[in-house]
């Protein structure tokens, strides 16, 4: 049989992470990674299995030239700590899932062999000796963290040599004794500061020379991280939003800044932006904005000041804006007390919801 590729990315620290911080946005957290690394498959390769903090995937009966292969893994650790940096910048959520995120690493470990395949449940998996060895080399005595290796094997397909040095790569040949078997393999360390990161949109930081055109004040007997987690999570939403008759959003992505949702409203769609603004030291802020609305903007600031550990303030801050008058008037006469009225309606909902969840989220 012809060679086939067998490559793993595996991301380190997947343990401690999810052991240390909440669980649901740590779930989400690495989902959302993993989609990224599937996402920059630039090299067609098959994905065999999702295996928790890692994925498998083989190309069969075929190795790229070492040119494609150095590329593939490039773009996936460009890929990877890009979206790092994007949940560190734009992250509106201060729970240690969302704050320790940027400290989890990458390593991709590459093999090639001959391989079988198994059928689970009208699945084609890969299977042999060949798929043990390149999870076992994922367990190797390289210390670090981030980096790739490529075993002997695939390295002598490749032509690529010890001591191949690029602008992000270093390869050091290494062994690990496995049942006895010696391995030989070439590895880098991936410098981070060496990948051109992907761009992503600046996070919007909103400033008023006006006063807020309403303001409504509530205590929650709960903490503050607990009623953000509320308010962000879209989910929680259809169960306090009055009118509102659905919510569209992405079930796999954390709410953070420049993430989009749509308030379906008596057949309406409302389209969101998070946005943020200046607040105070000890307090948290999510803002939203819409245009879809029959003035020409609003945005909601929901700031949240901590008091206890169970008991937080929080003030809902709404500045319509109208720039026609005859908008202004339309605003000024029905829509701001129709919009006072509906949203204190929704905070007393929420109130009610809380207490009725009776359980920390």
């Amino acid at each position: 049989m012809l060679n086939s590729l067998l490559f793993i990315p595996d991301i380190s620290g997947f343990t401690h992470f999810v052991q240390n911080t909440e669980a649901e946005h740590s779930q989400h957290v690495i989902s959302e990674l993993l989609e990224v690394l599937v996402k920059a498959n630039t090299q067609h390769l098959q994905l065999a299995e999702v295996e928790g903090d890692a994925l498998f995937f083989y190309k069969e009966n075929e190795i790229p030239s070492q040119e494609k292969l150095l590329a593939q893994i490039e773009t996936m650790f460009t890929a990877f700590y890009s979206h790092l940096k994007l949940l560190e910048k734009n992250r509106i959520c201060p729970c240690n899932a969302c704050a320790k995120a940027p400290n989890l690493e990458l390593k991709i470990v590459v093999h090639c062999g001959e391989i079988q395949f198994i059928t689970v449940q009208g699945k084609r998996k890969p299977f042999g000796e060949s798929v043990i060895e390149v999870h076992r080399m994922l367990k190797n005595s390289i210390d670090s963290d981030n980096y790739t290796l490529l075993s002997d094997d695939v390295s002598k397909v490749i032509g690529l040599s010890k001591g191949y040095e690029s602008k992000l790569y270093l390869f050091h040949e290494n062994y690990d004794t496995y049942d006895d078997k010696k391995v030989k393999y070439l590895y880098s360390e991936i410098d981070k500061t060496k990948l051109k990161l992907n761009p992503f949109a600046t996070p919007e930081e909103v400033s008023f020379d006006e006063k807020p055109g309403i303001v409504i004040v509530r205590d929650f007997e709960i903490s503050a991280r607990q009623l953000l987690e509320y308010i962000t999570n879209y989910s929680y939403r259809y169960y306090w939003a009055k009118g509102v008759d659905k919510i569209e959003y992405n079930v796999n992505e954390i709410t953070r800044l420049g993430s989009e949702h749509v308030c379906v409203i008596d057949g309406k769609r409302l389209n969101f932006t998070t946005v943020t603004k200046k607040v105070e030291g000890n307090e948290i802020v999510y803002g939203e904005r819409t245009t879809d609305v029959p003035i020409d903007l609003i945005y909601n600031f929901f700031i949240i000041k901590p008091i206890s550990d169970t008991l937080c303030q929080l003030r809902l801050e709404i500045y319509p804006e109208a720039k026609s008058w005859i908008k202004k008037i339309v605003l000024s006469m029905f829509i701001k007390t129709a919009i006072k009225k509906s949203t204190a309606k929704s905070l007393d909902a929420l109130s009610d919801f809380i207490k009725k969840e009776g359980r920390s989220v």
